[in-house]
């Protein structure tokens, strides 16, 4: 498995909520996410492209900030 750290565009626990509804639905991954911080890490198996394209169906602004 491969880490990712992304940043998204997070300003409550419901954009928290959507982003970990977005995820489990992917499946297969493990993250964590840094509500503070605005960012979330990612361990998973699935291509960096799937990651963003899965994450950005949040409608949030999504930045790969690269290997974990």
């Amino acid at each position: 498995m491969s880490k990712h750290e992304f940043s998204i565009d997070m300003a409550c626990e419901g954009c928290y909520n959507v982003v970990t509804q977005v995820l489990n639905k992917l499946g297969g991954v493990q993250f964590k996410i840094d509500l503070p911080n605005k960012k979330v890490c990612i361990d998973s198996e699935h291509s960096v492209n799937t990651l963003l394209e899965t994450l950005r169906k949040t409608r949030k602004t999504v930045i790969y900030l690269g290997p974990n």
